[in-house]
């Protein structure tokens, strides 16, 4: 299996791509903000590619429940000089968490390499053809709504064969726009549009995924179900993301979204040497 992310091509099987987010945003449900000035986002990047971070996530717009739109000039404003000022200084791809077309476009001609779409469900094809035109990757998230309107009245008859289902239009209406599959990562979006219930069966049943041979990111870092289950305040959900990182690695994710990037390096790479993955340390899975 492979991705293909402008200049950046990965092969897989091998150790789980770790993507470091970046919220330049007033208002993270994860950081309140600590990285809303340019200057300290470029750093706090720039630390993350030191603790391992093979990908930078950079968001401008907060995409937690209820969380209020912002004008496209005020995304842009956010995320394009974190951006330029990242592109020359790191290695690995940068990539734009966006839902406006006009910002993916200005991001990848600033030096971003991939498109993290929560609003994948979209109708029109325009944020696609982008993506097939520059050739970059592009993250199709599942999710149910807007955030706006995502936890209002979450329902389904059975989760992992809905996300299924849209992973399966989702390639075929991306292949359409020129979209070549070996772009294309799955994400089942986890705490977008579910309740706890749906975000811990879309975890149990997470192999059901990798039918689709594409990479599998997983999106679970600091979520709000972990203080469902633990009463758990955001800065204290580590070990259960790490859990649930593992738990991916194991049963088939490619990608691991994570604010903390030192920790679920170590956690992850442990899992992938017990489980004797392709490599990592010359191991070679029998």
């Amino acid at each position: 299996m492979r991705l293909r992310a402008r200049q950046f091509d990965f092969t897989f099987p091998r150790p789980a791509l770790l993507m470091g987010v970046v919220n330049v945003t007033p208002d993270s449900f994860s950081d309140g903000g600590q990285f809303f000035d340019s200057s300290a986002a470029v750093a706090h990047a720039l630390e993350l590619v030191e603790q391992g971070a093979d990908v930078i996530d950079i968001g401008g717009e907060s995409t937690r429940p209820q969380a209020i739109p912002i004008s496209e000039a005020e995304e842009l404003r956010r995320v394009i000089p974190v951006i330029e000022k990242l592109a020359g200084k790191i290695a690995v791809p940068i990539s734009i968490d966006t839902v406006k077309p006009s910002v993916a476009r200005a991001a990848i001609q600033a030096g971003a390499s991939i498109v993290n779409d929560v609003a994948a469900n979209r109708t029109d094809d325009e944020m696609w053809r982008i993506v097939a035109e520059s050739g970059a990757g592009y993250v199709a998230m599942h999710m149910q709504g807007m955030p706006q309107t995502m936890q209002d009245n979450p329902v389904y008859s059975d989760v992992v064969a809905e996300v299924n289902n849209f992973f399966k239009g989702q390639l075929s209406r991306s292949a359409r726009a020129g979209v070549h599959p070996e772009q294309i990562v799955l994400d089942v979006g986890i705490g977008f549009g579910k309740l706890l219930e749906h975000n811990l069966e879309l975890l149990r049943r997470w192999s059901s995924f990798t039918k689709w041979n594409r990479p599998l990111l997983l999106g679970v870092s600091r979520k709000s179900f972990i203080n469902q289950l633990f009463g758990a305040k955001a800065a204290e959900r580590l070990p259960a993301s790490l859990a649930c990182a593992c738990w991916a690695a194991q049963h088939g994710a490619q990608i691991i979204r994570t604010h903390d990037v030192a920790a679920t390096r170590q956690a992850v790479r442990m899992t992938e040497i017990l489980l004797n993955h392709v490599g990592y340390l010359g191991h070679s899975k029998s």
